[in-house]
């Protein structure tokens, strides 16, 4: 991935394996006897550059599926291939060397969870790229060149994370993300806890993302906020994936029952209530 943000995928990146491929996959927790399907043969790829958009309730999977693609839990059946390569049989010790070389990130819906409190933003963004043997002043060089992407100055890189508002420790998290320039980064809520100026901002960052190739994971149960970035929706319910389309076609032409349901109570898209400003930018994302 590049640090330019007017670069376009090659031919060949687009004709690329996906970046993520799960097929069939089923993750079980609980003894035997008391063994919960969270996942349900569940298939679903991701191409480099696509933004792929998870919605569902709580309890629908939409976590456990991200924390598969992580080696946080392990499938209990299935395929789970990143970057061409299987990686299902992982153990610890070969999810930690791939994590590391930062083929994989993941951004909190809290990003004081992934953010040490008593590092500074500089210290925080520089320390992946380190651990990856890059030289210091390149790290740094790398290190301002994000916070630019994700609209941060530079002047906050002595800060702690604690120093710095909701939006930006958002904007930090996704910056940290992206310094070791990933094939695929996961996001779980990154905007819920955001106020709608920051949520429309966090948003349009994201779109612009896909210019450097990188695929995106979008998790949230907010089906406005997905419809502004992904290219394509898949809807998770009860464990299994009942629908998948483009943003468009399950917005506007929903075929499952469930998702008919999330398209009529998404609050950005049609209540009355929401913030008349977000609404009009989520559209204008989504049009874009």
């Amino acid at each position: 991935m590049s640090t330019n943000p007017s670069r376009k995928p090659t031919g060949s990146e687009e004709s690329a394996v996906p970046v993520l491929e799960v097929t069939n996959l089923e993750v079980h927790y609980g003894l035997r006897r008391r063994r919960r399907r969270a996942l349900r043969g569940v298939s679903l790829s991701v191409a480099p550059g696509e933004t792929v958009g998870i919605i569902g309730e709580t309890g629908s999977g939409k976590s456990t599926l991200a924390r598969a693609a992580l080696g946080l839990v392990r499938a209990s059946a299935g395929s789970l291939v990143i970057d061409g390569v299987e990686v299902g049989a992982y153990g610890h010790r070969q999810w930690r060397d791939l994590r590391r070389r930062g083929v994989v990130q993941y951004v909190f819906q809290d990003p004081l969870r992934s953010l040490d409190p008593d590092l500074t933003i500089e210290a925080s963004l520089t320390e992946p790229l380190l651990i990856q043997g890059v030289p210091r002043q390149e790290a740094a060089s790398r290190t301002r060149a994000f916070l630019s992407r994700v609209r941060l100055s530079a002047d906050l890189l002595d800060r702690l994370p604690g120093e710095l508002s909701g939006g930006q420790r958002q904007r930090m998290a996704v910056a940290r993300a992206l310094v070791t320039e990933p094939r695929l980064v996961i996001l779980d809520e990154p905007v819920s806890a955001l106020d709608s100026a920051n949520r429309v901002q966090i948003l349009q960052i994201l779109k612009e993302l896909r210019a450097d190739g990188v695929a995106l994971v979008f998790i949230s149960h907010d089906l406005g906020s997905v419809a502004g970035v992904a290219d394509r929706i898949a809807v998770l319910y009860q464990g299994e994936l009942v629908e998948v389309g483009t943003a468009g076609d399950v917005i506007n032409q929903p075929q499952h029952a469930y998702t008919r349901l999330l398209v009529r109570s998404a609050p950005t898209l049609h209540s009355a209530a929401a913030d008349r400003a977000e609404r009009e930018a989520l559209r204008a994302l989504l049009h874009a």
